[in-house]
Parts: C-alpha cells; sequence; structure tokens
C-alpha cells in the first residue's frame, strides 16, 4: 500500500512537470469524445463510415445538379431492401416473416390470420 501511496505521488510530481501543451492535448483524449475515438469498440464500422461519407458527397453532388429528392427517394427505397435483408443466406427449412414469401403460403407460428381472427370475433361470413 505504501510503494502504491509512492508512486502515485510521483506520478502527479512528474505530470506537474509536464507543458501546458501536452496537458491540452491529453484533456481532449480525456473527455467523452476522446475515450469513444481511442477506444475500439466502436457502434459502426470504417466501412459503414465510408458508405455514409460517400452518400453525403453523392447528395451534395446531386443537389448541385437538382436531382437532390430523386436520389434521396432512391436512396430510401435502397436502405429499406437493405434493411430487410439477412446478411447471412437463410438456412433450409426456415420460414420468412413474410408468409406470402414461404412455400404454401405457411404462416410463422403464433400470427393471427384473418380466419382465426374472423372465430375470436364470431364474425359470420354471409357468403355462406
Amino acid at each position: 500500500m505504501d510503494s502504491r501511496q509512492t508512486r502515485d505521488t510521483e506520478d502527479v510530481r512528474a505530470s506537474s512537470q509536464t507543458s501546458p501543451i501536452k496537458d491540452r492535448s491529453d484533456r481532449l483524449l480525456d473527455s467523452a469524445l476522446g475515450r469513444c475515438l481511442t477506444s475500439r469498440h466502436f457502434f459502426f464500422s470504417n466501412l459503414t463510415l465510408l458508405k455514409v461519407l460517400l452518400w453525403l458527397v453523392l447528395l451534395g453532388l446531386f443537389v448541385e445538379i437538382e436531382f437532390g429528392l430523386p436520389f434521396f427517394v432512391i436512396s430510401l427505397f435502397y436502405w429499406l431492401y437493405q434493411g430487410f435483408r439477412s446478411p447471412a443466406p437463410r438456412e433450409p427449412g426456415e420460414l420468412s416473416a413474410y408468409s406470402v414469401f414461404n412455400p404454401d403460403c405457411q404462416p410463422l407460428l403464433g400470427s393471427v390470420t384473418a380466419e382465426q381472427l374472423e372465430r375470436e370475433m364470431g364474425y359470420i361470413s354471409i357468403l355462406m
């Protein structure tokens, strides 16, 4: 415990003798932004960052040639398409969340069908 205290006091003395320029640079690294930038746990990868920057540059270009809105709308459709796709291929026998894409339109377990809803509501079809 005593050796730890002496090391701490030596660190404090050494840090007080550093230049003010180094102190300013360490202040940025000690901030929340600095900790986020120096950590290896990013919310997104460098590839994602490059894609976003490329999209922003292209958006600026299309705005400049007055096609910004069509570019944005097409981008929305692309993001919808990418968001609904899984990065891994579907396993054999794995059902889609959308029953129209399953063989024989087979619904997932626990999903409510129109027939089940009609039975639960007590709806009687006029055609029968």
